[in-house]
């Protein structure tokens, strides 16, 4: 090290050794010989950090273009992008961990990690139903957590689109078209008539076998069942023809039971409410889930279930202190298909 012309020279060095060799230079150059207020200032603006405490972790770098368009590579870099790019690459991470841990044999055959998906209606409203689909169709998921809406709305699709809107068309004009919005989205009335023709016999059905063979309807397998379409369908039903009971104490049983009883869990979940909240309550029956990826753009500060981060589940045993686990904010809509693409997906051409 040297000094050329009033300015430092430094060897060709690592990181350490670098900040270590300017931080002398600088002191020597512009401190040590310096009293009162301005060594003060200098050495109140310019505090020797702690290098100790940045060892090991990664550096913060962008996509190199340059190289091409490699869209895998791209997702990758996420991990050096910093904000919630690294979180959802982190998130990408801990999916694959799942898959990994699940794939593992164990000697009684059992499922070696139970995998949950919670996904709120809206993720079936948006073309996320399609993703969840494939999923479920190549049975990479052990459990579905939704609501009444994630239910009607994947059977309704089943029927008649959903179609592209704005976030801001006019509701009173939406509402004489009987055109129903969800955010930039547009879903006729009709649809829901196509519901009401699909469901009603079913109740009839489920009426008549209650009537003859003296049983509940249980397990529903619907957390919560009256606050969408389904609900307003039971109702109509009940008025017409009273007597359908649903009892849901199997099926919290069934799911607590599926977690309780797992090797290890992993838990994915798309927004958040009540779908979180009893994906996450089953885990606490066994301490906690060991894999969590939680994707919503809800904040903590109003006390809410949304928006607790994951370190207040740690709190309740919903999640464990050694669990690999991450909260991305931001709409999912977006980020889960980018998710699925990284891990499940990508696992399927590596097997093909």
């Amino acid at each position: 090290m040297g000094k050329t012309h009033g300015v430092a020279r430094f060897d060709t060095v690592d990181d350490e050794t670098f900040y270590a060799q300017a931080s002398r230079i600088y002191y020597a150059y512009h401190v040590q010989d310096l009293s009162g207020p301005e060594r003060e200032a200098r050495e109140s603006i310019f505090k020797k950090s702690d290098q100790s405490f940045l060892k090991n972790r990664q550096s913060i770098n962008g996509y190199d273009f340059n190289g091409g368009v490699k869209y895998e590579a791209l997702l990758d870099s996420f991990l050096q992008q910093g904000f919630q790019a690294t979180n959802l690459a982190r998130a990408t991470q801990i999916i694959n961990l799942m898959i990994e841990k699940r794939q593992k044999k164990t000697p009684t055959g059992e499922t070696n990690c139970t995998i949950f998906l919670g996904y709120t209606s809206n993720m079936v409203s948006c073309g996320n139903r399609d993703i969840i689909r494939y999923l479920v169709q190549h049975k990479k998921i052990d459990c579905l957590v939704t609501t009444a809406g994630g239910i009607e709305e994947d059977i309704m699709k089943c029927f008649a689109s959903m179609y592209a809107g704005d976030f801001n068309l006019n509701g009173t004009e939406l509402r004489k078209k009987a055109i129903s919005r969800i955010g930039n989205l547009l879903i006729a009335n009709d649809n829901y008539c196509l519901f009401e023709t699909f469901l009603m016999p079913i109740l009839d059905h489920m009426l008549e076998e209650q009537k003859v063979n003296n049983a509940n309807w249980t397990p529903s397998k619907m957390i919560k069942y009256m606050d969408g379409s389904i609900g307003d369908l039971i109702f109509f039903h009940s008025l017409q023809k009273p007597g359908l009971r649903i009892d849901i104490a199997e099926d919290i049983k069934q799911l607590n039971l599926l977690a309780l009883n797992a090797l290890h869990t992993g838990c994915l979940i798309l927004g958040g409410g009540i779908v979180k909240h009893h994906i996450f309550n089953a885990n606490a029956m066994r301490s906690g889930a060991d894999y969590v990826v939680v994707l919503n753009t809800a904040m903590e500060y109003d006390g809410s279930d949304s928006g607790a981060n994951l370190d207040e589940a740690v709190s309740w045993a919903k999640i464990r202190p050694n669990a690999q686990a991450v909260k991305v904010f931001g709409d999912a809509s977006i980020l889960f298909p980018l998710l699925v693409a990284r891990t499940f997906a990508s696992q399927d051409e590596k097997n093909t």
